[in-house]
């Protein structure tokens, strides 16, 4: 709380507000995420249910769809965007020994984006075709607990590969890429940064080997060269040595190849951190499917963005929940518990543990059977 009070003071979010403030926003948008509302009447309905159970909740301001849509309107959605990077830096210290895919000391990050549908009659800001709207959500998710660090919400035109220049690098880190973000000015200002990228290289690009080294084929690799760009422009962009590493996918019986700047790792390390990346994936699926992300209860840019932050914050303190109770349950299962115990007077840990109840019987029982059969 003391932290989200500093973001709506940073943002004067509750400057000239008398009812409904920064925070009741907040839990409304939140309880509809953890209950699935479909809309703004199915949250007033809800709420205006348990009026006894409200003030205890946190909520002080009347429920009213009308001041819901308002709020959505008016309230600054950097400040639950802020809230959420709060949210993030407490997830990402819990999971920081986190293993993932690969046997890596240092941070793997995956960055990737994905298009989030609109009706242009209802979102005419978010031209993005003919007769279509949409928003791009780009998401640089830390692998250790599959928590994102870095989300940016443009409009969907926006070309993915520009969203590299938003990133700070962090030096020593590997970042991996899909390959609409092969661009070599931008991979080597990860490379000055003493950052390094994994990322699987187009069929057009060509490259001029330098070197060869060794590989076990058994492994399915192919080869692992040292190369640099062909042609002048790429050359010129990225004028040091990359790592061209080839690999044969069994399973779906294709070639693949990938570029590093990372010569000391294993050419197998390689190919296992590429395939942590569909991690990004999996989130971008999972929060589509059991966030409200797709379905908006306001139609403004301010009240999309209010929206898909606040699914992202619940998304983390679900998180945050599971590795500090320490359970053993995924995010899905306690997310379907709370729906159902979200006004239980009862713990977390209660509500979110399994108990048989069994009677006990003492050995030495005095007294006598009720029923005898």
């Amino acid at each position: 709380m003391y932290e989200f009070r500093k973001c709506i003071q940073r943002y004067r979010g509750d400057y000239k507000v008398r009812g409904f403030t920064c925070l009741d926003l907040f839990l409304c948008m939140a309880f509809a995420q953890l209950t699935y509302r479909e809309s703004l009447r199915d949250i007033e309905t809800c709420l205006r249910s348990i009026p006894n159970k409200l003030y205890h909740l946190g909520i002080r301001g009347r429920i009213c769809r009308s001041t819901l849509a308002d709020a959505n309107e008016k309230r600054d959605w950097r400040i639950y965007a802020q809230f959420a990077q709060v949210l993030i830096r407490i997830a990402r210290e819990l999971y920081v020994n986190e293993p993932f895919g690969a046997a890596l000391k240092t941070t793997a990050y995956a960055f990737d984006a994905t298009i989030i549908h609109l009706c242009l009659s209802l979102f005419p800001w978010s031209h993005f075709r003919k007769k279509q709207g949409a928003i791009k959500l780009h998401t640089l998710m830390d692998l250790r607990g599959n928590i994102p660090s870095f989300i940016l919400i443009t409009p969907a035109k926006r070309q993915e590969v520009t969203t590299l220049d938003d990133l700070i690098p962090e030096p020593g880190s590997f970042y991996i890429l899909d390959r609409g973000y092969l661009d070599f000015s931008r991979l080597y200002t990860l490379h000055q940064a003493f950052a390094f990228f994994v990322i699987r290289s187009k069929k057009k690009i060509r490259y001029q080997r330098l070197y060869s080294h060794p590989i076990d084929k058994a492994t399915g690799l192919r080869s692992d060269q040292t190369v640099v760009p062909r042609v002048a422009k790429a050359a010129k962009d990225y004028p040091e040595k990359l790592r061209r590493i080839r690999f044969y996918d069994t399973e779906n019986k294709k070639y693949l190849v990938f570029i590093t700047n990372n010569f000391l790792l294993p050419a197998l390390t390689i190919t296992e951190l590429y395939k942590c990346r569909w991690q990004v994936e999996l989130f971008f699926k999972w929060i589509k499917q059991h966030l409200r992300i797709r379905a908006f209860y306001g139609t403004s840019e301010n009240a999309v963005k209010i929206q898909v932050w606040i699914a992202i914050s619940v998304y983390v303190l679900v998180a945050i929940i599971k590795k500090r109770l320490a359970l053993d349950m995924s995010l899905y299962t306690i997310l379907q518990i709370l729906s159902l115990s979200l006004f239980e007077k009862t713990t977390l840990l209660q509500a979110l543990t399994a108990h048989q109840c069994k009677i006990e019987t003492p050995e030495n029982d005095n007294q006598l059977p009720l029923f005898n059969l």
